[in-house]
Parts: structure tokens; sequence; C-alpha cells
């Protein structure tokens, strides 16, 4: 073997035992930080639109807890599963997403994000509680009362798989009250969806008139004659001059006064 064959074996060795004492320093600290203990929680919740919550740190602690047994601070590392963590949180009905991460400093860090009420629900049989975008039933907070459009009345019962049936009036009722949120009119002018017998009526913010929707079919004409109505009748009489809006009758709005 001559010398360069000799300095290339040596720099293959020297290369190979680097390698190893790197990886014997690298599983040293993984055991190491493994056995060592959470030095703290730091919990992140992002607020709602209008900037509540729903929920706080101390809902959080309480969650880990009575699912753990445990407060996660002073915990050993090699104990934590930080995907079980994210799961429990988000088995929350008030947690939409869960990030939970340790920091190099031993630090665990918990990022929630809340789910959004839109509609709060209070029917005739006692039960009052809020629904999301995706139609998930949220309980009321103890820490805010969401300000959203509420629905009242004779209102059937939440079921999961509600916005999949062809027939539903929750199903009727929930695209009703998106309709009205999406729409910068209705939004700031109706308050309230009342369900009777099948028929919703819309009640305004103002004043004690009532808008008889009817049955949830022919919607986009509906709204497109009550528009018209505001947009043409309303100015002339004023908002307070009608009992009733009336937009059961095809083509038609029938108004009854005072």
């Amino acid at each position: 073997m001559n010398n360069q064959e000799l300095i290339q074996s040596l720099r293959r060795i020297s290369y190979i035992a680097l390698f190893f004492i790197g990886a014997i320093v690298v599983i040293s600290a993984v055991e190491q930080k493994q056995v060592s203990d959470v030095k703290a929680v730091r919990i992140a919740i992002e607020p709602l639109a209008d900037g509540y919550f729903l929920i706080d740190s101390a809902d959080i602690h309480t969650t880990i807890e009575r699912s753990f047994g445990f407060n996660l601070e002073g915990q050993q590392l090699a104990i934590l599963d930080v995907e079980r963590v994210e799961r429990v949180l988000e088995a929350d009905p008030f947690i939409l997403d869960a990030d939970v991460y340790v920091t190099a400093g031993n630090v665990i860090k918990i990022e929630v994000l809340q789910r959004e009420p839109v509609l709060r629900i209070i029917d005739r049989n006692g039960l009052n509680y809020y629904l999301d975008e995706q139609g998930n039933r949220l309980p009321l907070s103890r820490h805010f009362s969401a300000r959203v459009l509420v629905a009242t009345g004779n209102i059937p019962p939440h079921v999961p798989d509600f916005l999949e049936r062809e027939q539903y009036l929750l199903k009727d009722l929930f695209e009703l009250a998106r309709l009205v949120r999406e729409d910068p009119l209705w939004k700031v002018m109706v308050e309230e969806i009342h369900l009777q017998n099948g028929s919703f009526v819309l009640i305004p913010k103002l004043g004690n008139q009532r808008i008889v929707f009817g049955p949830f079919k022919d919607v986009d004409d509906k709204f497109r004659r009550l528009r018209l109505f505001y947009e043409h009748a309303v100015p002339y009489a004023g908002w307070r001059e009608y009992k009733t809006v009336n937009l059961s009758y095809r083509g038609q709005v029938v108004c009854e006064k005072w």
C-alpha cells in the first residue's frame, strides 16, 4: 500500500469514527432529554373573530389533568405522548385544532384553535347550544355568550349527520341561517329565526315586525322580493308601519299593518 492509499484509508476510518461519535452524542442527548422534566407549559388560544374566548388556559389544564391524571409540568418527557395530548384536546367540543410540541428548553407549547359559533339554538324542550360552521354542536361557554344569530321554536334534535339528510328541518334552519349570515343586509337586520310547524319567521333587530318566510323553498326568490320591498316600499311607509311581511305567497309580498 502506497502513501496515497494509506492516507485515503485513514480518512475513511476518520469519517466513520466521527459518524459513530456523532451518533453516540445525539443518542445520549436524546436519552438525557427524555429523562429530564417538563419545565413549563405554555398555552396560546387563538381568539375568535370578535376577539372573544369560549375557553381559557385553565380549561385546557383541566382537560389534560382529567385525561392523564396529572399535570404535564414536572413530568418526565419520556412519558409524554404529544399526539395523545393533541387528540385529547381536539375531543373538546370548543377546540377545532390543537398543536402540541416541546421546545429545546423542555417547555411544552400548546396552540389551540377554537370552533367558531355561528348559530345559537334555543328550542322549546329547553335545549340551548351553539352550532359551528360545520354543523357541530357546541355547549354554552361559561366565559362568554357569543353574539350570533338565534334560532327558536319547534326545532328538531341535533344529530351528527343532519346536514347529510335529504329532508330535515334542522338542516333547512342551518342553511337559512347561513344565507342570512352571508348577506350584508340580512346579517345586520335579522336577529332571530323562529320555526313553527315547518314555517320560518325572521325577526328583525329593530321594531316588532315579523317576516313570514314560510317553508324553506323558493329561497332566492323570497329574499329577492324581500329586498325589493325594503328598497322601494319601506322608504315611503316607514319601518314601523307593518306588523307582518309575508313571503309565503308566490310572487307576492303580503303585508299586514298595525
